[in-house]
């Protein structure tokens, strides 16, 4: 039997960041995506799977048990339960008829765990976003987690609207000519994407760092840029940098400029919570690991200023549920990220049509 859903604000059947490797030890790890409580853990074979956090004995959270070979323990009465779902073994029990649990594809790759919390018969590996950085010995990547109180789509519109770097991030990545810079937006093979394109401007603090760590000088003007992509269900991949004033911006030559892509997968935990898993792939100074957990900090410090933002907006929604909120230009990509979500759950939530009896 498929597995029904009550409607909910994000789709199911698309591939989201559960974690990552390093969250899971030799104990059980819980976490709720999309709404549903899981679990994950690795069996015999090193391999990860996810189950419904629930023992199907009396309720418990397996969360709360232990990992044996290739089987998750319930901490409270020792049922034991296999990758797929079903009731392995209890001491001095039969449990042969017990009711399987629902579990959910699991995926390892490009440094992350993977789950497909809608129906498994459409879990397609082909369907994960590709990250060719994520591959390539040309690329360094650092990043962090944070758990944010507030609808994951309000986290989605702040990615694809970068004007407010001006104001939240005055004091590390924001600059007046970002306000000043035209913002195009259009959707292009299942992406939005928004671009700014600033010329002959003074790095902010964060770029003349980075412009020191790529070996250039960091008191000459640059060209910026910030091309911000939405992917489903809920990834935002924004390409950004500096290159030397006049050496060509987003098209210069490696040499010249620093650039990367900060990487977003926002992972909605309830409806007004979510996981964000944040980070920056680059292409300079890729062997040191020094600029590697600057950055990290850098971002830190910046992303927690979009935190307490966020999560301030969310309760101010919360208590005014019935005030309209102002469209302006600025919010296309946003916008336009929240209509193929829309269209996503529309489509999932499409009733088969009935099957027409045979004339005879």
């Amino acid at each position: 039997m498929k597995p029904t859903f009550d409607a909910k604000p994000w789709p199911r059947n698309a591939w989201y960041v559960a974690c990552t490797p390093d969250e899971l030890t030799d104990k059980p790890f819980a976490r709720k995506i999309c709404g549903e409580p899981m679990v994950f853990y690795r069996g015999a074979d090193g391999r990860v799977s996810a189950l419904e956090d629930f023992c199907p004995h009396r309720g418990a959270p397996l969360s709360l048990g232990f990992v044996r070979g290739g089987d998750l323990v319930c901490g409270y009465h020792g049922l034991a339960v296999g990758c797929t779902g079903r009731a392995a073994s209890m001491p001095g029990q039969r449990v042969d008829n017990f009711p399987a649990i629902r579990a959910f594809p699991v995926l390892e790759r490009y440094g992350f765990i993977w789950v497909w919390p809608g129906d498994p018969e459409r879990a397609d590996p082909a369907e994960l976003h590709p990250l060719p950085w994520a591959e390539s010995d040309q690329w360094a990547y650092g990043g962090g987690l944070f758990h944010i109180a507030c609808d994951y789509r309000l986290m989605i519109d702040n990615l694809m609207d970068l004007t407010h770097e001006t104001y939240v991030h005055a004091s590390s990545i924001g600059q007046k000519e970002i306000d000043e810079a035209p913002v195009a937006t259009r959707v292009e093979a299942g992406e939005v994407i928004t671009s700014r394109m600033m010329d002959k401007v003074e790095a902010p603090p964060f770029w003349r760092m980075a412009l020191r760590g790529a070996g250039l000088p960091d008191d000459q003007l640059v060209d910026r840029w910030q091309i911000c992509r939405f992917s489903l269900p809920s990834h935002v991949m924004i390409e950004v940098g500096v290159a030397l004033e006049g050496q060509g911006g987003y098209e210069a030559d490696a040499s010249v400029k620093a650039s990367s892509i900060v990487v977003d997968f926002i992972t909605p935990e309830t409806e007004t919570s979510h996981w964000y898993f944040w980070g920056m792939a680059r292409q300079f100074a890729v062997d040191d690991a020094a600029i590697t957990d600057s950055i990290r900090q850098g971002q830190a410090q910046i992303f927690g200023e979009d935190l307490a933002m966020l999560e301030q907006q969310q309760r101010n929604l919360l208590r005014c549920p019935d005030r309209r909120l102002l469209k302006l230009n600025i919010d296309a990509g946003g916008v336009r990220s929240r209509l193929m979500i829309e269209r996503a759950i529309a489509q999932e939530n499409v009733a088969p049509a009935p099957l027409q009896a045979a004339a005879g």
